[in-house]
Order: C-alpha cells, then sequence, then structure tokens
C-alpha cells in the first residue's frame, strides 16, 4: 500500500486523480463542515469552485430544500443562508436539505479531485473512520491538503500525518513518499496538542481574530465522528456498505 501527500491542489491537475483512491483534507474550515453536516442530518454536500455556480445550481433547486454556504475571507458571503463554521450547521436548520458549498480552498480542492475512483472527506473529526476505511479497502492512495490559497498550511498537513501514523501502525508494508514523510515529521512535534498547534497556524489566526475560535477547538477534535463522507456524481453523502 503506498500513499502520497499533495501538500497543494496546485501541484496536480484534475486527470491527475483519475482512478485513484483519493481524501481531501480541509481542517480549517470545510472538511469539517462538511463532516458536521452531514452528522446533523444534512440530506447532501453539494461543492462548488465559483460562487457564480453556487448561486446557478441554487437557482434550480425547488421547494426550498436547498441551502447556500460558504464563505469568503473566511466570512459569510452576502446573500447566501450560512457560512462555512462547523458549529452553524445543526439539526433543526439542516435536516434534510440539500447543502451547496463553496469555500476558498475545500470545496476547490473537492472538485478538482472529481475524477477520482474514490473520493473520501478528511478532517480530525472523523480521522479514524478515514483510516479505518483506507485500510480495509488496501489501495494506494492520495491525501489532499487543500492548503491556504493554493499555499502550504500545517493543520492540514498535521492531519494527513495523523492518517498515516494510524495506518502504518497495522499496515507493515505501508510505503510513503517524501512528503508523507514530512507529514509524520510535523504530526510527531505537535500531536500532544493539537488545538495549540492550530491556534498558532497562519489560518488559525485569521480564524480567531474574526471571531471563530469556537470553531478551532471544534476542528481540533479527534474521532469524534464516524461517518466516510463520499463524492460521486457531483454530490457528497455518507458511505453506506453495500449488504451481500
Amino acid at each position: 500500500m503506498k500513499i502520497h501527500v499533495l501538500l497543494s491542489p496546485l501541484n496536480a491537475d484534475e486527470i491527475y486523480f483519475t482512478g485513484k483512491t483519493t481524501v481531501v483534507i480541509d481542517i480549517l474550515r470545510a472538511t469539517s463542515t462538511i463532516v458536521s453536516a452531514l452528522d446533523n442530518g444534512a440530506k447532501e454536500i453539494i461543492p462548488v469552485n465559483t460562487v457564480e455556480f453556487a448561486m446557478k445550481v441554487s437557482g434550480t433547486s425547488f421547494g426550498g430544500q436547498t441551502l447556500l454556504a460558504g464563505e469568503r475571507n473566511a466570512l459569510k458571503i452576502d446573500g447566501f443562508a450560512m457560512g462555512n463554521s462547523p458549529l452553524e450547521f445543526k439539526p433543526e436548520i439542516i435536516n434534510g436539505k440539500s447543502i451547496i458549498l463553496y469555500t476558498t480552498n475545500g470545496s476547490k480542492a473537492i472538485v478538482k479531485a472529481k475524477f477520482s475512483e474514490n473520493l473520501f472527506i478528511g478532517s480530525f473529526n472523523n480521522l479514524f473512520a478515514i483510516v479505518e476505511h483506507l485500510k480495509n479497502l488496501g489501495e494506494d492512495a492520495v491525501i489532499v491538503c487543500s492548503g491556504m490559497s493554493g499555499m502550504f498550511c500545517m493543520e492540514d498537513s498535521v492531519c494527513a500525518g495523523m492518517m498515516l501514523d494510524e495506518i502504518r501502525k497495522t499496515t507493515p508494508d505501508l510505503e510513503l513518499t517524501d512528503s508523507g514523510k514530512a507529514c509524520l515529521v510535523l504530526y510527531e512535534n505537535v500531536k500532544d496538542d493539537l488545538l495549540a498547534m492550530i491556534k498558532k497556524t497562519e489560518h488559525g489566526r485569521i480564524l480567531e481574530e474574526k471571531g471563530f475560535a469556537e470553531d478551532l477547538e471544534h476542528c481540533s477534535k479527534v474521532g469524534i465522528s464516524d461517518l466516510v463522507p463520499v463524492y460521486s456524481t457531483g454530490v457528497i453523502k455518507p458511505f453506506v456498505k453495500e449488504e451481500i
């Protein structure tokens, strides 16, 4: 089993993902928000890579069963029902709804990886569920760190490192590329206090300054969800194991 880590989605084009098993990570905050929304009863998440396309998709929906959500510069976009805080997505608001999601980093990375054979959404919140799913598949995989405006970010890489650390505990033949080994080193250096690490990151400081300190706490929690969100034909839904 070989796993490669892309430290930024800019390091590959859409065709690169064809036929691959991929996990997209955006700790602050898109993938954490997706996990939270699905856990709280959202029907599905529709990730988009532009605000204009989000508006277009929402214009074709009927019956008030679709909500526009997303952020620009960390803040809710004017005219959208919700922002990108995982704490906003409460059951009483989103249960049974389709969520059209645009974010600066995460939704774009997911759309870019759309040609993957298997495309999963990962975060600290559902890390153990993702790890178990990858181990059960037993296939080579790519972990994509969404980064920040196309640049490297610490929190996504540390999460990738933690995933790799968990996988290698029971996968002695695990093969890593150099970027994966680098993520392991980063994780080993900060694993004792993930929240402190997140608060010190560039993105974490920006969010805290804008009043989202509680989001940082939520996004740092490991293994609070058993959900494995999977992207297929344009939407993200919880993975459901087929019964034989």
